[in-house]
């Protein structure tokens, strides 16, 4: 399972106790693109980061290939997607993970990838 940003977002915030129990039964993966997207948030308080980088201590964080790149690239001229998305995707797509999101509608329409939303499971 490849876990988007907002998940790890939510796993970082009072009152999301299932999905950190969620995170922490399945051991998902991230995309590096998720790490610079979480981290990288210009409102980010002090605390909420020391807690974020602790989550990314201990997930496996996936680099952004040639193919990932590739197939991200195709996804953008498939569709209107923006730049993190298609990297994520294309990340799930390649090394052939579900996308664990909240946001599904922003990925249901891609061929071959698996979406789950663990909000409404």
């Amino acid at each position: 399972m490849l876990v988007d940003s907002n998940i790890i977002i939510y796993a970082a915030e009072p009152g999301f106790d299932a999905i950190r129990c969620f995170v922490a039964q399945n051991k998902p993966v991230v995309s590096v693109i998720s790490k610079v997207e979480v981290l990288g948030y210009h409102l980010l308080q002090p605390e909420n980061k020391q807690k974020l980088e602790k989550l990314f201590k201990i997930l496996p964080v996936l680099p952004v290939s040639e193919d990932i790149i590739d197939k991200a690239v195709t996804l953008r001229q498939q569709r209107k997607m923006s730049l993190g998305d298609s990297l994520i995707a294309a990340t799930a797509l390649i090394y052939d993970l579900t996308l664990v999101t909240a946001n599904v509608k922003d990925f249901f329409l891609i061929e071959g990838l698996g979406v789950l939303n663990p909000l409404e499971s």
